[in-house]
């Protein structure tokens, strides 16, 4: 999978996007010096999100529309909390052009077929599909026509969700196809995020995964790392003081910072599966045991367990041999604190 100037497949660096989301605060000023700290924190791309509280739902005030899931938004009716949240159509444009301009990916989360044509038009180079959009097959359809790389998150999704998402995408001939996992909390706690998922989408679906991640925190996206995790999503803001409907779950530019290091810093102990040994453990190897007289010997007398020993350094013969050479004669004088080597034994 390309997206912009990344490759992301199983030997590349995770990718790691920086989700503006409603972290504006209505301002563009805002929103563009978000861009620059998001590049200074380290990501490699800025996520937005495309539509308008009428593309997404209605001015209703009936209770159907009325938000009382438990959440930090329970008293807000839908069209107001998206009034809110939403980023103006008439930014993008030059919020995609600041992010060429400070060497980060862009791309977006469009929230009806509308969203996709409009994003078409400024040629974004992947779409996102929210998790709370994975049930809208002919949004998906739409988006993975276009042939870029799709990722989708899975928060509200079961199996079968996931499949005819995926389907939805290759129906068309898209399988430039990517999972996140997600639990829709937010924020999340963490022992809801049963990272498990994450290779168990990959063997079911062949497909790259990642995490979206709401949780408090580095340790989730940093585990997810462990478990196959390629793409990396968190809510970013400029500042938490800026207040807004995803504050309290976006880190700021510090916090994103320590992820990001802490992510590479995983990923760099990953390594290789390789059985040899680095010059450093051939020189720690020396600390390790093998055989060494621990009692003088004269020519003649025979290897006990009493006279030879498996101690440390390894300067010796091998502990596997000690058991075969116990009997055998010695055909020298020995001095205890002598590793023991071939020359030593009196061979038939």
């Amino acid at each position: 999978m390309k997206i912009g100037q990344y490759r992301i497949n199983d030997n590349s660096p995770a990718f790691i996007i920086a989700e503006l989301s409603a972290n504006h605060n209505g301002s563009i000023e805002v929103a563009l010096e978000t861009i620059k700290a998001a590049k200074e924190a380290g990501a490699d791309c800025v996520k937005f999100q495309t539509y308008t509280p009428d593309t997404i739902t209605l001015d209703h005030r009936s209770e159907h529309f009325k938000i009382t899931q438990d959440t930090i938004w329970d008293g807000k009716y839908l069209y107001d909390l998206y009034k809110e949240a939403y980023t103006p159509w008439e930014w993008h444009e030059e919020l995609f052009e600041a992010c060429s301009n400070e060497g980060l990916t862009y791309f977006s989360s469009p929230f009806d077929t509308s969203a996709v044509d409009f994003l078409e038009n400024l040629n974004v180079p992947a779409y996102k599909i929210a998790s709370f959009e994975i049930t809208d097959l002919p949004l998906i359809e739409y988006a993975a026509s276009k042939m870029k790389p799709m990722i989708i998150s899975t928060g509200i999704a079961d199996l079968e969700d996931i499949q005819l998402a995926i389907n939805a995408c290759k129906n068309v001939g898209n399988d430039e196809i990517a999972l996140l996992k997600c639990t829709s909390n937010y924020p999340a706690p963490i022992e809801k995020s049963n990272l498990a998922m994450i290779k168990d989408f990959s063997e079911k679906f062949n497909v790259i995964t990642g995490l979206s991640d709401h949780t408090e925190g580095f340790i989730a996206p940093v585990t997810s790392i462990a478990l196959g995790a390629k793409i990396i999503e968190k809510h970013f803001i400029l500042e938490k003081t800026i207040g807004g409907p995803d504050a309290s779950f976006s880190m700021d530019k510090e916090e994103f910072k320590v992820m990001v290091n802490a992510v590479r810093a995983a990923e760099s102990s990953l390594g290789t599966v390789d059985y040899s040994l680095t010059k450093e453990q051939l020189k720690s190897r020396e600390f390790s045991r093998s055989l060494f007289v621990v009692e003088d010997i004269k020519i003649g007398e025979k290897f006990t367990h009493k006279n030879v020993r498996s101690i440390r350094p390894w300067h010796g013969l091998h502990p596997k041999y000690l058991n075969e050479i116990i009997g055998l004669q010695s055909k020298k004088a020995i001095k205890k604190g002598t590793p023991l080597d071939l020359s030593h034994f009196e061979l038939d």
